[in-house]
């Protein structure tokens, strides 16, 4: 080491190394903010341009083969619905996970939950779901029992279809996480005590969906 050198290296004290390397953490510390910036606002612009639109479903068929009552009182029931699903968007898709349906009246359920397999769902495409549920007896109160009884009498039933489950959006590199889906369809079928088979649907069987 020269004597200029020397000179130098007093001049700048015995903490000059200890401040260049505060230096170089805070360009290390602003760059990873500004990099994580960029990449939130990129994300978002794709977000944006993509513009998920969430799932359309509606109910298509439904076969009842069979609708009993025992005391005190129960019921057992199997209905087959067919279900088509519809993915409006051009550039995302869906995935659903965790998926279960059950039928419901008047509030309260008359088919155990029935576990569906994990659905991919393809931009701008349709899917038809057709579950069978119930098979076993349910407990349920008085008044759903005699509210199904005096449907039948009349001819129209009241029902509704409940799909519940997972849902994931992914759009181009970006995939979201799990959100909570809820599918909810009113079905009015033509049904008569002693009737199996399928029945006609009465008015419009689109159903809400809450994502």
């Amino acid at each position: 080491m020269t004597e200029d050198d020397l000179k130098r290296q007093s001049r700048r004290g015995p903490f000059a190394s200890l401040y260049g390397i505060k230096d170089q953490h805070r360009a290390l510390s602003t760059f990873t903010v500004i990099f994580l910036v960029l990449a939130g606002i990129t994300a978002l612009i794709v977000w944006l341009v993509c513009r998920p639109h969430d799932p359309k479903f509606k109910v298509v068929s439904l076969v009842i083969n069979d609708f009993n009552f025992t005391s005190p009182p129960y019921m057992s029931t199997t209905m087959q619905f067919t279900v088509v699903t519809r993915n409006p968007n051009e550039r995302v898709s869906f995935y659903y996970d965790q998926l279960s349906a059950f039928v419901s009246y008047k509030n309260q359920v008359i088919t155990p939950p029935l576990s569906l397999p994990p659905l991919y769902h393809d931009p701008k495409s349709t899917v038809a779901l057709s579950p069978v549920l119930g098979g076993g007896a349910v407990p349920v109160s008085v008044e759903v029992a005699n509210g199904l009884k005096m449907d039948q009498s009349y001819g129209v039933v009241n029902l509704k279809l409940i799909l519940t489950g997972k849902v994931r959006y992914k759009g181009g590199v970006i995939r979201t996480r799990h959100y909570g889906i809820y599918v909810n369809c009113d079905v009015s079928a033509g049904f008569k005590q002693g009737f199996t088979g399928q029945v006609p649907l009465l008015g419009s069987s689109e159903c809400q969906v809450d994502a």
